[in-house]
């Protein structure tokens, strides 16, 4: 009997064919777009963005999912063997979707650092990576001018100095709106920011709000309206004006552009200072002053063409501020203070003609950035070196409980070593007539000379776990509220090797290790693993036994005020009124004015007192910071090394040496090529006292300005110091 044989229909395997292909198509990610963008006005996913030399950066990453969705984790890391910085965000990646996100990054590694990114799924399987990023590395004292115009080819340029290494030349960065940080923390990197108002429209909320709280916090904007109702309709852009634009008109420049660059032969690089707060020291060679003749600011030649063609330029009724360029009476630039920086508007556009066809237009974007001349025409040879102004915050906190073996009993416990093993073993084995014993007696001392060591390091170096916290907080007026830009360094002593969590839950939060600067290898003094959650953090960090390591939590935030203060001028003394917001007294006040450092003793809680200052009384701002901070870079160098006398590496935890530090750069920033501390932008605030402001000080000692402390764990022992700082402008009448 025939075997009937069983066959498919066409459609069955039609049907298991298309399963296969949906099970294989489920199976296989499509490819994701991974795009991460290090500095300022990176290019593309490679890494070309400016950075510079112990500063914060931001770092930008745009991801686009066109497969399936999954839960991802973004890791952002740096190659510094044993410290550096890690940074992980968890981020929702629905399908067909695309995020973008920025974040803040400090430069604390040495030049030519390298990071790497990386996109992880929920079980860690690696997505994508872009690996080795690397940035267009500038010194310290590099002028890094940000730029969002309405076009590549409008964007601001700068002369060249006579050096051939590019990190010493000043740099242009064009910047989008879609990585424009979010966090003005991530722009402290800038000195100045161009504007294009037509730019200003495609940035967030949130990118608008970091961007004014950079610019009350010490930034450089530089605003140009293209068009008159981009200014109208957008209040923050509008509240920024110090201006009122009227109809478009044209002028003619007839010498007034040429007029105002040659004022610029009266800067100077020794007395310059950006409008970020960074003191510029010179980098000339000794010896070698530029005269008038070869200022390039007046050896520029008058562009004829430029002369005679007509300028649209819109009207302005001045507000606030200052005209610093007028053509034929009506205001051209103008500038005004905000904060603790300054806005200045250009009624021009110089993204169009006749202006963008200007033939010194580069030195006119040199003036505006008061740029001094002799930067663009003496041989550069870039200074070198300089620690970092955290070791001297660092020398402050660092525990009591740890003391240093002095190298002379160090090396006396090396000369009875010696002496043991040799002379004296071999005089006392060869009297008892047993040389034998060598390899008994030998193992013996060196185990006893091991125990001793340990015993002498237990004495010296162990404790309790212990946590020090000093908080240097900025007070930057507002109508109600007040911006506090803190920065709390936190010294974290630990009894044995642990893992400690460190956390924020500021709207604005960073954590850092501490930088070493220049003169300690570039390098931070421990790794920081951060996992971030919004603008805030949670940290863990590994602390070994018996050491000490310093931390720093940069943040911003909005909160009631601690204090007010107005202040009126009349003639040469000031009326001060300050009234204490806090429900404890302030134990100590201190003034710098016009060059001069008054106290003004405490002031009790819910106080309102008013002081008559004549800065003539005081004492002299330089000398009180020569003269305090004479130990600063002895104890920076002292606190580095592993033996020596534990006073000579201390510093006392007083306003005198925090209120020093707040003006380091009068401490002598360099001597010659080498340079003295290097800091962050806004740390240092002799900018703000010569330009004529008075700056208020108050200590606030065994208190905090945060509700909760950054460590998570309580420790046996722990202290607390605050310095508040607020610059009340010398504007008459004016309440902050």
């Amino acid at each position: 009997m025939n075997r009937r044989r069983r066959t498919w229909p066409a459609s069955r395997w039609g049907l298991l064919c298309a399963a296969a292909v949906l099970l294989l198509a489920q199976s296989t990610r499509a490819e994701l777009q991974f795009d991460v963008f290090v500095g300022y006005g990176s290019g593309g996913a490679g890494g070309d963005g400016i950075v510079r030399e112990g500063s914060w950066f931001p770092v930008a990453c745009e991801i686009f999912n066109d497969g399936p969705s999954f839960n991802a984790i973004f890791e952002f890391s740096s190659r510094q063997t044993g410290s550096g910085q890690a940074r992980r965000m968890r981020i929702e990646l629905p399908s067909n979707t695309r995020k973008r996100f920025s974040f803040p990054v400090f430069s604390g590694a040495s030049r030519y650092a390298s990071w790497d990114a990386r996109l992880y799924d929920d079980r860690r399987r690696l997505q994508a990576e872009r690996t080795d990023l690397r940035c267009r590395d500038v010194t310290w004292e590099t002028t890094v001018l940000g730029g969002l115009a309405r076009a590549v080819a409008g964007m601001p340029t700068l002369p060249g100095t006579k050096s051939n290494r590019p990190e010493l030349q000043p740099q242009v960065a064009r910047l989008a709106p879609e990585q424009f940080p979010d966090n003005p923390i991530g722009l402290e990197g800038l000195h100045a920011l161009y504007l294009n108002s037509e730019r200003a429209l495609a940035l967030s909320a949130a990118q608008a709000a970091a961007l004014r709280t950079w610019v009350e916090g010490g930034g450089h904007l530089i605003l140009v309206p293209e068009q008159a109702q981009d200014i109208s309709s957008t209040p923050w852009l509008a509240g920024l004006m110090p201006v009122e634009l009227g109809s478009l008109t044209t002028n003619r420049s007839t010498g007034a552009f040429q007029a105002w660059l040659r004022t610029g032969a009266a800067l100077r690089t020794e007395t310059a200072t950006s409008p970020a707060g960074i003191a510029r020291p010179t980098q000339t060679r000794p010896g070698n002053p530029s005269t008038p003749q070869e200022n390039p600011y007046l050896t520029q030649a008058t562009d004829g063409a430029f002369e005679l063609v007509d300028l649209p330029l819109y009207q302005g009724n001045l507000i606030a501020g200052d005209v610093w360029l007028a053509l034929e009476g009506a205001p051209a630039v103008v500038d005004a203070r905000r904060g603790r920086g300054h806005v200045t508007v250009l009624l021009f556009n110089p993204e169009r003609e006749p202006f963008k066809s200007w033939k010194n237009r580069p030195w006119f974007w040199a003036r505006l950035l008061q740029l001094p001349g002799d930067l663009f025409t003496q041989s550069t040879t870039g200074a070198y070196g300089g620690w970092s102004l955290d070791g001297v915050f660092g020398a402050m906190i660092d525990t009591r409980q740890v003391r240093k073996l002095p190298i002379e009993w160090l090396l006396v416990l090396l000369v009875v070593y010696l002496l043991v093993i040799g002379p004296i073993d071999r005089w006392w084995l060869k009297k008892i007539n047993r040389q034998m014993l060598t390899w008994i007696t030998f193992p013996l001392y060196v185990l006893l000379f091991s125990l001793l060591i340990y015993y002498i390091g237990y004495r010296l170096r162990a404790g309790d776990t212990e946590w020090n916290e000093l908080h240097v907080v900025d007070v930057l007026p507002g109508r109600e509220l007040a911006d506090l830009r803190g920065r709390s360094f936190a010294a974290l002593y630990s009894s044995v090797n642990a893992r400690y969590r460190l956390a924020s839950d500021l709207p604005f939060a960073a954590l850092r290790g501490e930088y070493l600067g220049p003169a300690g290898g570039g390098q931070e003094g421990g790794r920081v693993e951060a996992d971030l959650v919004a603008n805030a953090f949670q940290a863990e960090v590994t602390v070994p036994v018996w050491t000490s390591l310093l931390y720093v939590h940069d943040w911003v935030q909005s909160a009631s005020p601690p204090f007010r203060a107005r202040a009126t001028r009349s003639d040469r003394r000031w009326q001060l009124e300050v009234q204490n917001l806090l429900d404890h007294a302030l134990a100590n006040l201190q003034v710098a004015v016009e060059g001069r450092l008054l106290d003004l003793g405490a002031l009790r809680p819910g106080e309102i007192r008013t002081w008559t200052l004549d800065p003539a009384s005081g004492q002299m701002l330089d000398q009180f910071v020569r003269l305090t901070a004479q130990r600063f870079q002895s104890a920076v160098n002292a606190r580095r090394q592993t033996f020596g006398r534990e006073n000579r590496s201390r510093l006392d935890p007083e306003p005198g040496n925090a209120l020093a530090a707040s003006f380091v750069s009068l401490a002598g920033a360099q001597q010659g090529l080498q340079r003295s501390f290097v800091y962050p932008s806004g740390m240092d605030l002799t900018p703000l006292v010569a330009r004529g402001d008075l700056v208020l000080f108050a200590w606030d000692p065994e208190r905090s300005p945060l509700t909760r402390s950054l460590l998570q764990t309580s420790t046996p022992r722990q202290s607390q110091y605050t310095l508040y700082r607020l610059a009340v402008p010398a504007d008459t009448g004016q309440g902050h």
